[in-house]
Parts: C-alpha cells; sequence; structure tokens
C-alpha cells in the first residue's frame, strides 16, 4: 500500500486560532453578548466563499453597528502563529514524502495565514472550505477530497481538534486523528504509516 495522504485542518490544528481574542477587541471577556448580537450566518457564508470579506464584515452585527473592521482584520492578522512543535513536525512529514493538504473550514483570510506563515512550504491549501464550498462535518467535506485525490478513503488520514469532525471524517471512511499535540500527533502518523 503506498504512504497514505494526510488532510489537516488549520486552526488550532495547525496554527493558534485568534478568535479567541475577538472579546477582549470589544471590551469585554464575555462571549455571550457579542454572539447574540452577531450575525451567525455571516461567517458561515464567508467560510463556504458564498459572501466576500466586506459583505461578512458589513453583516458581523446584526443592527449593523459600526465598529473598527480594519481594527479586527489585523487582530487576526496579525496574531497567526505556529502552534507548539508543528512547523518540524510537516517538516518532517515533507522529508518523508508524505502527502500533505488542508481541509480547513476557513474563509480567504486563509491567505493572510500563508502570507504571515508560509504553511504553503509544506502542504497544498486544496480543500478549504471557501474554495470548496462545502464546511466539516459535512459528508462532502470528505468525500471530495477522496474523489479529488483518486485514493480510497481509508488511504487518507484526517487531523483536527473537533471531535465532531473526526467522527464524521471516520464515518466517511478515512482515518481519524484527533488533534492533541504534535507529539500525540507524531506517534499516530506513525502509527498509520504517514511518517
Amino acid at each position: 500500500m503506498s504512504r497514505p495522504v494526510v488532510l489537516l485542518d488549520v486552526m488550532d490544528t495547525i496554527v493558534w486560532d485568534p478568535y479567541r481574542l475577538i472579546p477582549e477587541f470589544f471590551g469585554t471577556k464575555d462571549w455571550r453578548p457579542l454572539f447574540e448580537a452577531r450575525d451567525r450566518s455571516a461567517w458561515l457564508e464567508y467560510e463556504r466563499g458564498e459572501i466576500d470579506e466586506q459583505a461578512f464584515l458589513d453583516r458581523f452585527f446584526i443592527d449593523g453597528r459600526p465598529f473598527d473592521k480594519e481594527g479586527l482584520r489585523r487582530l487576526m492578522f496579525d496574531n497567526y502563529r505556529w502552534l507548539d512543535g508543528m512547523e518540524s513536525l510537516l517538516g518532517r512529514l515533507c522529508e518523508a514524502g508524505t502527502e500533505l493538504h488542508a481541509l480547513s473550514n476557513y474563509p480567504d483570510w486563509y491567505l493572510a495565514i500563508e502570507d504571515r506563515l508560509g504553511l504553503s512550504r509544506y502542504l497544498k491549501w486544496t480543500f478549504v472550505s471557501c474554495l470548496t464550498g462545502v464546511r466539516k462535518p459535512d459528508a462532502e467535506a470528505y468525500l471530495g477530497p477522496v474523489r479529488r485525490l483518486g485514493r480510497p478513503a481509508d488511504e487518507l488520514i484526517f487531523v483536527d481538534d473537533r471531535t465532531k469532525n473526526v467522527d464524521a471524517a471516520r464515518a466517511a471512511g478515512l482515518h481519524g486523528v484527533l488533534f492533541e499535540g504534535a507529539a500525540s500527533l507524531e506517534r499516530s502518523l506513525k502509527e498509520l504509516g504517514a511518517l
């Protein structure tokens, strides 16, 4: 059997997610009032590539209240950083000849991650939801890569920090690995023959 392909979630699997800084940006530590005031469908549509960044920012709050949109972008873009051990692990996977792809729910802000961290040195941004139009845990998020890569589902390994996404990948026939840090991920990938 050939070496398996590894599909990786990005946020909080490879890259620290600055989304958690948003409450403080708006002067609170409590997500609840923000969550209630936000247009929750706007982010999902943005992640699927159905609306652009400006439409997302314009719809951020249901009531259309003004806020520092450029400041929010900067907050996100300036705080993308590698999770401990992940850059070196991706490097070792590449050296071993393992094919790596992003399979991530994210809008075109993935380009800012690329600009800041250069993930494409290690993986292809093939299956980002804004490009595919489908979000995990939808079964098509996993079956689409199976078809596009032309590999049986059991030759694909999917890594994510969210249990529901890993479970959905397993239900689609992929090997699912729950991300709990670079060291445990490396052990799992060795066991599955990717490293």
